[in-house]
């Protein structure tokens, strides 16, 4: 079949509307699972500090004579540690013209962007915070930085081989040979923190990882539910033998490290909190700046652990 004669179609129309929706299709994440499970807290100087404290050990000879004069026992200080705030930001520019413009999608372009940037800010601000930076202190010519999780956790940790744990935020891990993520190094880490008086309720994984712990068998069994046909693979809460653990992936954590977390002992500590101000107009354009200033309070570190160096692929 064909066409007759003459025929007019879309083919040889002109000034025919362009079909756009009206609608911005967007997949990328913005759930921070750290940021979100952390305590909200102030800070009010470029260098946030707090104390850390803990008892001695349980002793089994606590014996006294009758009648006997008391010996004094030694008293221990607090511990003392800070973190630096880091200025975190994100900024738009748009021209007058593109402002004014009838646009597909979004009335403003410059609501549009800072709603973006806004999401971007918080996405980068949980990538550094789950990473493994060291503290800086920084100068009129340096940015400061604060440690991040990577260079706090030091006594729970469980490296590949030639790794060595960070500490103090001051000094990065160094990264170790990669090995297999097993059940075995992870209760061992779990353990090992609930000895130190830890009690951990969430571990944070990226995504390859998860799926590598949801085929840890433990004692479970497997239920596949034949009435809705489900299988079901998946290990959302982990039962250890010092508690349940939500098992919580974490797209912007490094996916070589699973953290055994007691989020009691994390918060956020802003000196500045999400804002954003216009910058000075210098021609037709309008410029905003995104900015957070916060760092990472590591209350103690010992109330938490990692396992690190876990192969990606």
């Amino acid at each position: 079949m064909a066409q007759p004669t003459n025929t007019f179609d879309t083919y040889d129309s002109v000034g025919e509307r362009e079909d756009l929706s009206d609608v911005i299709y967007s997949i990328s994440p913005t759930d921070t699972p750290f940021i979100s499970s952390a305590a909200k807290t102030k800070a009010t100087a470029v260098l946030h500090e707090w104390q850390t404290d803990s008892l001695a050990s349980a002793a089994t000879n606590n014996a006294v004579i009758e009648g006997d004069e008391a010996t004094l026992d030694a008293v221990s200080a607090t511990t003392r540690l800070s973190n630096s705030s880091q200025i975190m930001d994100k900024t738009v520019v748009i021209t007058g013209t593109q402002e004014s413009v009838d646009k597909a999608g979004r009335a403003s372009e410059l609501a549009y962007q800072i709603a973006k940037k806004a999401k971007e800010l918080k996405r980068d601000m949980e990538a550094t915070i789950t990473g493994n930076q060291a503290e800086v202190a920084g100068n009129s010519t340096t940015a400061r930085k604060f440690g991040s999780l990577g260079a706090w956790i030091e006594t729970n940790d469980d490296l590949g081989a030639s790794g060595s744990s960070g500490g103090a935020g001051n000094t990065a891990r160094t990264d170790g040979t990669q090995r297999a993520f097993t059940e075995a190094s992870l209760k061992s880490v779990i353990k090992s923190v609930w000895n130190e008086g830890g009690d951990p309720s969430m571990i944070m994984v990226g995504p390859f990882n998860k799926q590598k712990l949801s085929g840890f068998t433990g004692n479970s069994t497997r239920f596949d539910a034949g009435a809705d046909a489900t299988l079901y693979t998946s290990v959302d809460v982990y039962a250890s033998d010092f508690g349940q653990l939500q098992v919580v992936p974490n797209r912007f954590s490094r996916d070589r490290d699973a953290y055994v977390l007691d989020m009691n002992y994390f918060g956020i500590a802003f000196l500045r909190d999400f804002s954003m101000h216009e910058l000075a107009k210098t021609g037709d354009s309008e410029k905003r700046q995104l900015l957070v200033e916060a760092t990472l309070e590591s209350r103690n570190e010992k109330a938490s652990g990692l396992v690190a160096d876990l192969t990606t692929s």
